[in-house]
């Protein structure tokens, strides 16, 4: 490792008559430090299920369009982060976090200052780009100056700042929406990232791992074009449908290109070691198994986020402030439920950590089965604890299986990897429960005589005005028993995913 400011381990001690070491470079400044980019990331990607509708009733966007306002965020970031990662390795980790940020910052007020429907699009593009370069130095800069045995309660706290702003994120643009119009809730962003901004010049470490090979440009090139069109295809599902030849094809495609650029990375590690994505670092289950839990945990966070929303603004009538507030649980318990995954971690480790947490997710979206029109809010509130509980800690056991177990020459490329699992495990949970909510819909509102434009708009929630009570009462119920299925589906995969980290993670070691 490459550092102009080395950071001293806090076990050990200067030596007698020597000046105290810099601020720059110390492990819980630093963890300061990358919260300010991470809590920001976290927040772009929620915020927007909220003022949509505002957003819709401004500009005009039709809804496919309304969709791409919010994916093509994960769109950016999801193409960008190993590459990122990979970068940050080589040229410097604060390097990297801090041309991310200002691009970030200058995306958001872009954002706020857009008129039109591409506009918004683009601009949440070169956000999401500007997202996952930094995301990935965050986690890098953590692993290279946190001693060992502390590391695994940054990642709990980088967790909790996480967990924080996708749970926060609702109720505060619901509240900014109210007050300042849409616009506000990108402008917002300004303030905070030049906080960091300054912060990070002045004490983030500059921390790297060059190397002396060529750059593996074709790499780059391949996982570009995978992983584009198999975002796309999922994203599109939406509008094309999941049968829809043109989703299949391209989704085919992009996991074909992928399972070649696997194939790639493998031969051209071993003729040159100059790989984008090392493949040694999947040796043993624990990285790929901790990609899965990371997955899958943002399919229910995200999925969950995108459905809920609409859940309480259009079925049960709240408004957008309202509709935060009550989804407040979330993000109050997020606080903690990180760290003390870190905590159980290091006392009963990763693999029981791990299942037990995805075992409180399932239990949380099966306590959700209770939503309707008129259950009482109390039951959710619960579910909305629990799965607080369970996500904010697979986020610690995900990262410590991540990057806790990869090499520190690449805690970049492993910080990429962690966060590319993330963006794609949002989209599917996304994509795949407001496909099921419409599937159900259409399945259970064929004799009510709508209008594709009515269906869609009840798959949001929104029960046609001109119905009668009896036909409400169908519409009502079809949506309900589609966000049931939603919720029911996601369970039972995090119950899956739960079976595979019981079966392929190392045993719990003893940690000092």
């Amino acid at each position: 490792m490459s550092t102009t400011t080395p950071a001293r381990p806090p076990s050990a001690a200067p030596d007698a008559g020597t000046a105290r070491p810099p601020l720059r470079g110390r492990p819980w400044l630093t963890l300061v430090g990358v919260a300010f980019g991470l809590f920001l990331v976290g927040l772009d990607a929620t915020v927007v299920s909220i003022v949509n509708p505002a957003i819709a009733a401004d500009v005009g966007t039709t809804f496919a369009q309304l969709q791409w306002v919010t994916h093509s965020y994960l769109l950016g970031l999801a193409v960008t982060l190993i590459l990122a990662g990979k970068l940050g390795d080589r040229y410097g980790h604060r390097t990297l976090y801090l041309a991310g940020l200002v691009l970030f910052t200058l995306a958001s007020v872009a954002i706020g200052l857009s008129s039109t429907a591409a506009g918004l699009i683009g601009f949440r593009v070169v956000q999401g780009i500007a997202a996952g370069l930094l995301m990935p130095q965050t986690l890098a800069m953590l692993r290279a100056t946190f001693p060992r045995e502390r590391f695994g309660m940054a990642v709990g706290i980088w967790g909790g700042v996480s967990s924080i702003a996708i749970a926060v994120g609702p109720t505060l643009a619901g509240a900014l929406e109210a007050s300042f119009g849409w616009q506000s809730v990108f402008f917002v962003n300004v303030p905070v990232a030049a906080v960091g901004l300054v912060y990070g010049l002045c004490l983030l470490p500059r921390t790297s791992f060059p190397a002396s090979g060529r750059f593996d440009v074709l790499g780059v090139l391949v996982l570009a074009v995978g992983l584009v069109a198999t975002v796309f295809a999922i994203v599109q599902s939406e509008t094309w449908g999941w049968g829809d030849a043109r989703t299949l094809g391209l989704l085919t495609a992009g996991i074909l290109v992928l399972v070649g650029f696997v194939a790639l990375q493998a031969r051209t590690e071993a003729r040159t070691g100059d790989a984008l994505l090392p493949m040694s670092l999947f040796r043993g289950t624990t990285v790929g198994t901790g990609g899965l839990m990371i997955a899958v945990n943002f399919f229910v966070l995200m999925g969950a986020t995108f459905v809920l929303p609409m859940f309480f603004i259009n079925l049960r009538g709240a408004s957008g402030l309202d509709a935060g507030l009550m989804m407040l649980p979330m993000s109050a318990v997020s606080i903690v439920s990180a760290p003390i995954g870190a905590l159980l971690v290091a006392k009963i480790g990763t693999r029981a950590t791990g299942v037990l947490s995805l075992g409180l997710t399932a239990v949380a979206l099966l306590i959700l089965l209770d939503a309707s029109a008129t259950s009482a809010y109390g039951v959710l509130a619960v579910g909305f604890v629990v799965l607080a509980m369970g996500t904010g800690m697979t986020i610690t056991a995900g990262a410590e299986a991540i990057v806790g177990s990869a090499p520190l020459r690449l805690a970049g490329v492993a910080g990429g990897f962690q966060s590319t699992c993330i963006q794609i495990g949002g989209a599917l949970g996304t994509a795949v429960m407001s496909a099921l909510v419409a599937t159900n819909v259409h399945a259970g509102t064929g004799t009510l005589g709508l209008s594709e434009t009515e269906r869609e708009g009840l798959a949001q929630g929104t029960v046609p005005d001109h119905l009668d009570p009896a036909s409400a009462a169908l519409a009502t119920d079809a949506y309900v028993s589609g966000v049931h299925a939603a919720f029911a589906v996601a369970a039972a995969v995090v119950v899956v995913v739960a079976v595979i980290a019981f079966v392929t993670l190392r045993r719990p070691r003893q940690e000092s």
